[in-house]
């Protein structure tokens, strides 16, 4: 079942370089474990007005880039990145889902 599902984040002021800059270099045990979850066509864009990421990702399987925190490598990404990024308790970005109004296919 193919799904699609966007969301926003926040970053901080000043880290949108470093955050294109790590993002370039995604580690490959990330990019496995969200490939191997079923996460594809997976794009991030910056509103710079106001810091909010936008993020959308289509899915084959069941979950989303936003389920994989049990996984190791996925927190070591999160902890990585939470110097650039608004962030929960656990260092996982705060992300907001986003409620699709319109598809044309």
């Amino acid at each position: 079942m193919e799904k699609r599902e966007a969301f926003k984040m926040y970053l901080k002021e000043g880290c949108k370089e470093e955050y294109k800059k790590r993002h370039a270099a995604l580690w490959p045990e990330v990019r496995k474990i969200l490939k191997d979850s079923g996460v594809y066509d997976y794009s991030i864009y910056l509103d710079e007005e106001s810091g909010t990421l936008f993020a959308f990702q289509k899915i084959s399987g069941s979950q989303s880039s936003q389920d994989l925190g049990a996984e190791d490598a996925i927190k070591k990404w999160w902890h990585y990145m939470a110097p650039l990024m608004k962030t929960n308790e656990d260092e996982s970005p705060v992300s907001v889902p986003l409620e699709e109004m319109f598809h044309l296919d």
